[in-house]
């Protein structure tokens, strides 16, 4: 499948893209924020499905209301304590998130700490006249549907299991759900099922495209400086680089010397520098990246991921076929995410260093367990999240669609509720009622 990939200039708090445009293109304003990575790259995998299903058929902009340039001083120093938080006092986070996890609370919260996002996205819309608003964090979902006005709210939930409070109150029009778990909360919170799509969680085309063969994996390989039969361990801690990345990189490396370790230290450049300087004395055994854009490369190159149980380097890992050893959660958000997980035989938890160091031996020793692991991954990959997202926005934005109109249909992996969800969609948003789960 070729992949066309927007190109975008940043005007303000958004990123607009700036490709070849029908006349009777349509606008999609994705809200996000830069809280973690998974946020931002789950709207980008929508917006590249939507290019290579309709190439030139929308317009996109992608808007960060609480930590973009135009966001309130105070809520863009609030949001931006997340990454401190969960790397250096993961307990403070899992205070903050139960302590705010009802609808009392983030009513509340609503209406005061967030209320300037609701600003910045009325601005946002404002300027864009968007025929579609797809929001992809929690804390932009009250602002879409206060400044939507009619124009249809696609709630796209990109955590795993767990749904917070701001998730569902209030949803958008239609909420697209990751998972049997997540539909299960949305439902119990009195969200109507006809308005609920459980599709998975939208991951990036190289990801979509599933294992690598043999031949392309070397390929890539030689491309990423990797040798072509070494034993590649790759270690994440999110879009903050957290769980110890450190400690575990310099363990693997004192316990075995036949393995390569990548380490992924996203945004924390204090974490990048450290692991730049034990490099010098690795034996060229070692990898060290910044905030990658080219992440799900590495991660297809690799033979075993080491990671907190964040929802967005599962799901690409699921696709990808990359076993997962999960070291640990955050409180509260990533809840339930390694049982998942573990009950597909797709990873393990571990426990400690010591766990860790003993699961990627017996990996690096038990070919038929990696293979093993590597089948259980496509129990629970869903590949077409992200077309049938795009799927979804094409319906709300063109109702023509949903009725089946210059479209060839949803993505053919859609299942049988979310295809019949696209085929209403025009119809669900003009006869949306107002009721205990809308603010509208």
């Amino acid at each position: 499948m070729t992949t066309t990939r927007p190109a975008y200039d940043t005007i303000g708090a958004m990123t607009v893209d700036r490709g070849e445009l029908a006349a009777d293109a349509r606008t999609v304003l994705f809200l996000f924020s830069d809280t973690g990575a998974g946020h931002r790259r789950a709207a980008e995998a929508v917006i590249e499905a939507l290019a290579t299903r309709h190439p030139g058929s929308y317009h996109t902009a992608l808007c960060d209301p609480l930590t973009g340039p135009s966001a309130a001083r105070p809520l863009r120093w609030l949001a931006r304590l997340y990454g401190p938080a969960v790397r250096l006092a993961p307990w403070l986070w899992g205070a903050a998130y139960y302590v705010s996890n009802s609808r009392p609370a983030m009513s509340l919260l609503w209406r005061t700490a967030f209320a300037p996002a609701a600003g910045v996205v009325r601005a946002a819309v404002a300027s864009t006249r968007p025929d579609v608003i797809v929001s992809c964090h929690p804390l932009t979902g009250r602002a879409a549907v206060l400044a939507a006005d009619s124009v249809p709210v696609l709630t796209l939930v990109t955590d795993l299991a767990a749904m917070h409070a701001s998730w569902r109150h209030p949803p958008g029009d239609v909420v697209a759900l990751p998972s049997p778990q997540a539909m299960a909360e949305c439902l119990a919170s009195g969200i109507p099922p006809a308005r609920c799509a459980q599709l998975g969680l939208p991951v990036d085309a190289r990801a979509q495209a599933g294992p690598l063969p043999d031949g392309a994996r070397a390929a890539v390989r030689r491309s990423l400086g990797l040798g072509e039969r070494d034993f590649v361990v790759l270690l994440a801690g999110g879009g903050e680089g957290c769980g110890g990345l450190a400690r575990r990189t310099a363990a693997i490396l004192r316990a075995r010397d036949d393995v390569h370790v990548v380490t992924a230290c996203g945004r924390n450049e204090r974490l990048r520098r450290r692991l730049a300087a034990l490099a010098g004395g690795a034996s060229g055994r070692i990898t060290v990246l910044g905030f990658s854009r080219n992440f799900t490369d590495w991660l297809r190159c690799a033979d075993v991921v080491v990671t907190k149980a964040g929802p967005g380097i599962i799901a690409e890992a699921l696709c990808c076929g990359i076993p997962l050893l999960l070291t640990s959660h955050l409180p509260g958000q990533e809840r339930g995410n390694a049982a998942l997980v573990v009950q597909a035989r797709a990873g393990r938890r571990v426990r400690g260093v010591g766990g860790m160091l003993r699961e990627v031996t017996r990996l690096r020793t038990d070919p038929d367990l990696l293979a093993a692991m590597r089948a259980g991954c496509q129990t629970l990959a869903r590949p077409a999240a992200a077309a049938d997202v795009a799927a979804l926005v094409a319906a709300l934005a063109r109702p023509s669609h949903a009725a089946g109109a210059d479209l060839a249909g949803p993505a053919p992996g859609l299942a049988d509720p979310a295809r019949d969800l696209v085929g209403r969609a025009a119809e669900l948003v003009d006869t949306a009622p107002s009721g205990p789960w809308t603010c509208r």
